[in-house]
């Protein structure tokens, strides 16, 4: 059985124990799912066919299925639990393993790298940085071959890319430009955040992405931050909050997946953490007070996933930084502020990590911290020593082969909830890109 066919069971099973309630919204054969539906990192840089469907089409476009929401789709403890469990117990360990590291790629074009990377380690999502983008027909040519050479594993991509507007913004020039947060923050109109989200979940769905790493949900309460400033929406968590959670909203009810950042904030440092190790003398109930507000909100929200940042807290934790600390992870977002979604690191390769920790002896501490995926945005190599240092601590007993599920199980119900696929997504026209919208949106800011 090819492994692909094990993803298509467990949602055939699924959506056959919906149909008495609602529509499953699920098409294709195998892997080709819908890859997206349609009502829910780092700021570092690093041709189809004629026959294909235009994007206009109806069954082209990323709209036309079902929507991620608590009405359309049912929690895992509902309906999906026994199909995951089936599916985790179908998979190897090497298979698992690869599901907890989403990595990065070189060029504008699939090579026999990232070829090897993908059959070979498995792995379960892929990010894409500026460099990666050509123009759109060439973008989206890379986008459907790092899918197709998918195949053979159990479970599709996580296509991710950072698309926050302003300076932190990846597709190419056709689209017209999202301006940053900070002036979006500026109108205090949550419904204008949420148009943001939803507009920017049309572009990268569009080009066949459906994990974005915004909204930024740090507050720019430092002056003198070099990273964080107008990628944040404000210097207060009222107003940070009520615009970070809007967007959040927007990007999912499009059928993006948001991962909120940098947890337990990035507003308050000096140092940017691409860098180097920035360092925050604060206490925990300094940022509850600050900090944690937006973050708070958004875990009350049911955020899909949360990326953690590489900051030292010597207050909280000595010994490790935010993104493979047992205390931040484990004992304050899990424990304190309840959260039971997908943890993501920051990129492991940044310079807060590689340059004062060795990157594979990090990404065990982080997985034992209780993170589920570990981003390794540049490097085959360095991709591969992680994924060998993970296996081997598992295979060792170092970190329990349950610790894993725990993680897998957590990765596969997200990508379950949003119906993700490998289908290949058609190449847009000019005339089908939201230029219009987000033209019209920017005339109410």
């Amino acid at each position: 059985m090819k492994m692909n066919v094990r993803w298509n069971l467990g949602i055939v099973s699924i959506c056959t124990a919906l149909v008495l309630t609602s529509s499953c919204g699920w098409s294709g054969k195998g892997n080709s799912a819908s890859s997206s539906p349609s009502t829910s990192s780092t700021a570092s840089e690093s041709p189809s066919t004629s026959s294909e469907p235009s994007a206009s089409s109806p069954e082209a476009s990323p709209t036309a299925s079902a929507s991620p929401t608590s009405t359309s789709m049912p929690t895992e403890s509902e309906t999906d639990t026994d199909e995951i469990t089936r599916i985790i117990n179908d998979m190897t360990l090497e298979e698992k393993v690869g599901q907890m590291i989403l990595a990065g790629i070189d060029g504008t074009s699939i090579n026999q790298a990232t070829k090897k990377m993908i059959a070979n380690q498995h792995v379960g999502g892929i990010i894409m940085y500026k460099n990666n983008f050509s123009d759109i027909r060439g973008s989206v040519q890379l986008v459907n071959d790092l899918k197709k050479a998918n195949k053979n594993n159990p479970v599709p991509l996580f296509m991710s890319v950072d698309q926050e507007g302003g300076k932190v913004s990846r597709l190419p020039k056709d689209f017209v430009a999202i301006p940053d947060n900070a002036k979006v923050g500026r109108s205090g109109e949550a419904e204008l955040a949420k148009e943001m989200g939803s507009l920017i979940s049309k572009e990268l769905r569009i080009m066949g992405f459906n994990v974005d790493f915004a909204p930024v949900l740090d507050i720019n309460s430092n002056p003198n931050n070099p990273v964080i400033g107008n990628r944040s929406f404000g210097n207060n968590a009222k107003l940070v909050t009520k615009m970070g959670i809007a967007e959040m909203n927007g990007l999912r009810d499009g059928g993006t997946i948001a991962v909120v950042k940098h947890f337990p904030g990035h507003g308050d440092t000096s140092v940017d953490s691409h860098l180097d190790l920035p360092v925050v003398r604060k206490t925990t109930e300094q940022l509850e007070a600050m900090e944690w507000i937006p973050f708070r909100a958004a875990v009350e929200a049911k955020a899909d996933a949360v990326m953690v940042a590489h900051i030292l807290f010597p207050l909280i934790d000595d010994k490790a930084p935010a993104s493979f600390s047992k205390v931040i992870i484990g004992e304050q977002l899990r424990g304190t502020l309840g959260y039971n979604g997908v943890v993501i690191t920051d990129d492991m390769t940044m310079g807060a990590i590689a340059k004062n920790y060795g990157i594979e002896d990090a990404a065990v501490l982080s997985v034992d911290a209780g993170s589920d995926i570990l981003l390794i945005a540049h490097g085959y190599d360095t991709e591969k020593k992680v994924y060998d240092r993970l296996l081997q601590s598992v295979k060792s007993g170092k970190i329990q082969e349950s610790r894993i599920d725990e993680s897998v199980r957590r990765i596969l119900a997200l990508k379950l909830k949003y119906k993700l696929s490998d289908k290949p997504v058609p190449t847009p026209k000019l005339a089908d890109l939201p230029n219009e919208a987000i033209r019209h949106w920017l005339d109410k800011l």
